[in-house]
């Protein structure tokens, strides 16, 4: 029979296979935040007063309310998301404090990093939420020059969906097209001129891709098309104060872990490079799940990652946890 102090080792051995998982743009849902429950948290009701402070409007208000195309706009999607991944992470330390406490690792998906970058202690949410608007306005505005977006492709080799994308580009050498997100195994994001990516589409779809489809998106976001955002998002965060992390954060760029050692402005500059370069995901969560941190938690709506999670790791998803924020409130 186990005696307590065997037990309690036991749990600190466990919690320390925890890593907290912030989804991105795309997860956002008209509703999202609605449950009032919510704001009887104090740091969630702080927050959200921080973030109509620095933003100039409600922003609850447009997650509860919309409409879709206002919440879907980049502008006011990056901020909601923000929100609602920083009020998940609250509603779970409010469920659960020691498993806050205990978690040691944690990453983002784009967007979702900033919300890693404030429970890691690296930004404010006040810091946060004026680096976040500055990278949405950024990214909208550089969305405007040119015609660009974003294809999702699933089912295709990565070989063969390179092949596809160097012969749809090979007769404009001024045009810009590259596999930017790298998700899950055979699920990618292309992101490019829209000429290109309509030629794109088309031949994956005759190389037998199960989806091959334009996202929602206003531009070619990590690519060259966002060098300007990037400048302007590189300014952003130099205004900012930056701490080392107390906690590990894998990094987009790399996905390898930014520890406690990391000089805040390496971390900047992973920041700015994320707009212009590959998202890394599939091998950030292969990374965590080699360190040993299989017990995730997505935190923030509409269980974005933890479908991405099935096809790197079953073992892993079995034992996924989603703490959501799109419930309607209890009766």
């Amino acid at each position: 029979m186990l005696d307590a102090k065997s037990i309690v080792e036991d749990e600190k051995k466990l919690r320390k296979h925890y890593a907290f998982l912030f989804p991105g743009q795309g997860s956002q849902a008209v509703g999202m935040l609605r449950d009032d429950s919510l704001l009887e948290l104090p740091a969630v009701s702080a927050m959200c007063e921080t973030a109509n402070k620095v933003l100039g409007y409600d922003l609850r208000d447009v997650c509860v309310n919309g409409p879709k195309e206002k919440l879907d706009d980049t502008v006011h999607a990056q901020p909601a998301l923000l929100l609602a991944n920083l009020v998940a992470l609250e509603k779970l330390r409010d469920v659960d404090p020691d498993v806050v406490a205990a978690c040691d690792a944690c990453a983002g998906l784009s967007l979702g990093e900033y919300a890693a970058l404030v429970f890691a202690g690296v930004l404010s949410i006040e810091d946060a939420f004026k680096v976040v608007k500055t990278r949405a306005e950024a990214m909208s505005e550089a969305a405007k020059v040119g015609s660009h977006g974003m294809l999702s492709v699933v089912g295709l080799d990565d070989s063969k969906l390179e092949e596809i994308v160097n012969a749809a580009k090979s007769s404009d050498q001024s045009a810009v097209c590259e596999i930017t997100n790298f998700l899950f195994p055979q699920g990618r994001v292309v992101s490019g001129d829209k000429t290109i990516l309509d030629v794109v589409q088309q031949q994956a779809q005759a190389a037998g891709a199960i989806k091959a489809a334009s996202l929602a998106v206003s531009g070619a976001f990590h690519t060259s098309r966002m060098n300007a955002a990037s400048d302007k998002l590189r300014e952003a965060l130099s205004q900012a104060n930056f701490n080392k992390p107390r906690v590990a954060i894998y990094s987009n760029v790399t996905a390898m872990p930014i520890d406690a050692d990391s000089d805040p402005d390496a971390i900047r500059d992973l920041l700015a490079k994320q707009l212009v370069s590959p998202v890394k995901w599939e091998q950030t969560m292969k990374n965590l799940v080699g360190d040993k941190k299989t017990k995730m938690f997505e935190l923030g709506p509409n269980s974005q990652i933890k479908s991405m999670c099935k096809r790197v790791s079953l073992d892993c998803w079995k034992e996924f946890k989603s703490i959501d924020v799109n419930a309607e409130p209890k009766k």
